[in-house]
Parts: structure tokens; C-alpha cells; sequence
């Protein structure tokens, strides 16, 4: 049997700072296309788990040492990423200290939920508006019913 073709997977991380009012978060500037402010993150590394992949990018990316809260959400919209159909699990994480841009993060800073940068990369505006959601109700991503399930019944989804 033919082994299948499959989006990418890659884990990116919403670091929340303790140490600082607010608990702003860490953005960092994309050095590669595509150009912009993103949230920290990268793809998963062949036999990694998601969650150890989180964590290593963050370490990488800003020299953070983060611990993971929780799963926000999976985003999978095959055009989230110019480079190609990729799959990321975006976690919400803790993290003290200042963040130092390294790896492929051209710049990095602490943003609050108020005053992002404009020109986010990816679908990371989209990723930002849910965090936001979270933060303020403690709700993680909602399901995105934007394809065509299965089968459907009413408005919930049921795949067989």
C-alpha cells in the first residue's frame, strides 16, 4: 500500500508572560516568507509528540522556557499557509523572562490583546481573535464547520 500524502503538522505556542502586567504575549518576525508577525512556532520533528514540539519551538524561537496550559485549538484550513497545506495545534503557555528573537525570528515583542501588529502572517489573526475569546470566557477555539463533513445532522457534525 502506497504510504499517503498528508499536510504537514506543526505546533505553535501563545506564551503568555507572568512576569510582566497583563501577562502580554510574545510575538515574533518571521525572517522567511512568509513575511509578517507570528505567533512562535514550527513543525513537528519525525517521532516528536505535538506537545514536546511546542515546547522545543518556543525554546528555539525566543529562548523561553514555557509551560504548556492548554490545547487552544487545531487549525487546518489548507490555505493557512502559502508554503503548502499545513496542520498546526496552537497551545496557550506560561513563561517568566524576557524573550530573545533567535532561529528563524528576525524580531520578537510583547504585544497586548489590544495593540497587535498589523500585519499578521498566516492565519494568525484568526488564531488571535480565539485566544482573545479565551481569555476573556475561558472557552477554547470553536469547531470550524467550513468543509463539508461527512454527514450532517441539524448543526452539529457526526462523521461515521
Amino acid at each position: 500500500m502506497p504510504k499517503p500524502i498528508t499536510p504537514l503538522l506543526a505546533a505553535d505556542i501563545i506564551i503568555e508572560l507572568t512576569d510582566f502586567p497583563d501577562r502580554p504575549i510574545v510575538l515574533i518576525e518571521r525572517a522567511n516568507p512568509p513575511y509578517g508577525w507570528a505567533i512562535p512556532g514550527g513543525f513537528v520533528d519525525l517521532g516528536e509528540i505535538v506537545e514536546r514540539a511546542a515546547v522545543r519551538e518556543a525554546q528555539e524561537e525566543v529562548g523561553l522556557n514555557v509551560y504548556l496550559l492548554t490545547l487552544l485549538g487545531i487549525y487546518s484550513d489548507p490555505a493557512r499557509d502559502s508554503r503548502g497545506h499545513t496542520v498546526t495545534a496552537v497551545y496557550i503557555a506560561e513563561a517568566a523572562g524576557m524573550p530573545i528573537a533567535a532561529d528563524d525570528a528576525k524580531n520578537c515583542g510583547l504585544f497586548s490583546l489590544n495593540e497587535l501588529p498589523e500585519s499578521l502572517a498566516f492565519d494568525h489573526a484568526q488564531v488571535l481573535a480565539d485566544y482573545k475569546k479565551y481569555r476573556e470566557t475561558g472557552q477554547v477555539a470553536q469547531l470550524r464547520h467550513d468543509s463539508a463533513p461527512l454527514s450532517e445532522s441539524s448543526d452539529s457534525f457526526v462523521i461515521h
